[in-house]
């Protein structure tokens, strides 16, 4: 019987996280058009070759214009904001809400997926699914005004039954935004019109034997340099990632130059998970953390010389690792939900000492499914359990593994942590304000249920306008007066 009658029958195993997808046809690189909003269709941008060549002006920073009219506040450009780890700067929210939540500001029906957004000089990026085109969307930030939006085709097909449309967040950096899609097609466009500054079609040009889920990984700009998990593979291997069989071969992780397409380096045999990389310093070198399929790889990102790897996966074949790492100090906090649940490692060049894990564990300390948990002085809270009912949110020391407290009943759920405060928003689509102790969950606020399950994207703030998003729509609600 093949894979698809399987996944019919219901005899495939159930997976459900918030880069869910299964491996379907490539997306087609055919046919892409930008297209700004209230233009005619002979104004569509045109299609510029990968790597480069006669591509569009580019605009310098200076030269995007900024549409904000708020005057405080940051952006969040790229997955899991300013910081990387989920966490806000900003102050001044609001902790008295209404019924219904902070004010809403504006709205927006959305197409199928399941990414966070970016936001960026007064622009919001949404990358979504219609019909058989993905799109990218900018649109005002403060107003939800189209600006313009980019189009592709795509016959990625999800044969667990989820949603067919795209599953990593947009990246921006300075005039160039980054979309990755479910099928593999990666495009560097501008950031002023949408216009092609040039795409990869990485599952071609690396033999990427499509994956249980999709491509989920957000992509990361370090310097010059585009980090992105690519899972490239033997084109002369099985061709079914089921058979348990598919075998990596030197471009697990790839280094592009982010202005022009042109691969830097390629490293390790990984296949690629849901992870994204995470870039820190640590006593004055650079690292770059990748949870790939089967464990975590550390490198220097500049020259991609590999210093360890950490073998970290559950044994059954469906696992998957979708939580980043978690980089404290020189310490390194991983997690996954399919049976291993977390370890922390000491990290130095050309080496990894364990502090503690949970495989030896009968119950898990933490086992993060696709939020990444967020470090508060000494402390991780996060999201643990790969069911949805059975998930708890909890509260554990990041030295010893200690479980300081577990609150049950939320589902699975994201956190956005802001001024001494947890945004929490429930799969389910109920968002709380949480204060934030290690001594116990306290709820300072909650609503009913804003958008429609699941809503697997943690909630974002950006000059003090909260954006959360579930299957149905996009809320922009004005968390911090001005």
């Amino acid at each position: 019987m093949s894979i698809r009658a399987l996944a019919r029958a219901g005899l495939v195993a159930w997976a459900c996280l918030v880069t869910s997808g299964c491996p379907a046809e490539s997306e087609s690189p055919a046919d892409e058009q930008a297209l700004v909003a209230g233009a005619p269709a002979d104004s569509v941008a045109a299609e510029h070759s990968a790597g480069g060549g006669d591509g569009p002006a580019e605009a310098t920073p200076s030269e995007v214009p900024d549409l904000r009219t708020r005057k405080t506040g940051v952006d969040w450009p790229v997955f899991l904001g300013p910081r990387g780890d989920g966490s806000s700067p900003e102050t001044g929210i609001l902790t008295e809400w209404p019924d219904g939540g902070p004010p809403l500001r504006w709205q927006r029906e959305l197409g199928t997926s399941y990414g966070a957004v970016a936001v960026s000089r007064g622009r919001l990026f949404l990358f979504e699914r219609h019909g058989d085109q993905c799109r990218l969307t900018a649109v005002k930030s403060e107003t939800g005004d189209e600006l313009w939006r980019f189009e592709y085709p795509t016959d990625y097909v999800d044969l667990y039954g989820y949603d067919d449309g795209p599953r990593s967040a947009p990246v921006v950096d300075e005039d160039r935004v980054y979309i990755f899609g479910a099928g593999g097609m990666l495009h560097c466009l501008s950031v002023v019109d949408g216009s092609v500054v040039w795409k990869k079609d990485t599952s071609k040009d690396y033999s990427v034997v499509q994956n249980f889920f999709g491509v989920g990984s957000s992509p990361l700009v370090e310097g010059e340099l585009l980090i992105v998990q690519i899972g490239g593979s033997d084109p002369e291997g099985p061709d079914d990632i089921h058979s348990g069989s598919v075998r990596g071969l030197d471009s697990g992780i790839v280094a592009f130059d982010k202005r022009t397409g042109e691969e830097r380096y390629r490293i390790t045999d990984e296949l690629a998970s849901y992870a994204s990389p995470v870039t820190v310093t640590i006593e004055g070198r650079r690292w770059c953390f990748v949870l790939a399929r089967g464990g975590l790889v550390g490198f220097d990102p500049a020259t991609g010389k590999v210093d360890f790897r950490f073998p970290w996966r559950a044994r059954s074949l469906q696992s998957v690792n979708a939580s980043n790492p978690v980089v404290v100090g020189d310490r390194v906090f991983i997690s996954e939900a399919y049976g291993v649940g977390g370890a922390l490692l000491a990290v130095k060049p050309g080496a990894h000492e364990v502090i503690w894990e949970d495989e030896d564990r009968r119950d898990l300390a933490l086992a993060a499914h696709w939020m990444t948990p967020i470090h508060v002085e000494g402390h991780l809270y996060g999201s643990s359990g790969r069911h949805s009912e059975p998930a708890e949110l909890r509260c554990l020391e990041l030295e010893t593994g200690e479980v300081k407290w577990s609150q049950p009943g939320l589902r699975r759920a994201s956190l956005l942590l802001v001024e001494g405060h947890f945004i929490c928003l429930s799969e389910t689509g109920e968002l709380r304000l949480l204060k934030v102790s290690p001594k116990g969950y306290e709820v300072l606020a909650e609503t009913k249920k804003l958008v429609k399950s699941p809503a697997w994207a943690a909630p974002i703030l950006s000059h003090g306008l909260l954006y959360i998003r579930g299957k149905d729509r996009l809320l922009c609600l004005e968390l911090i007066p001005e």
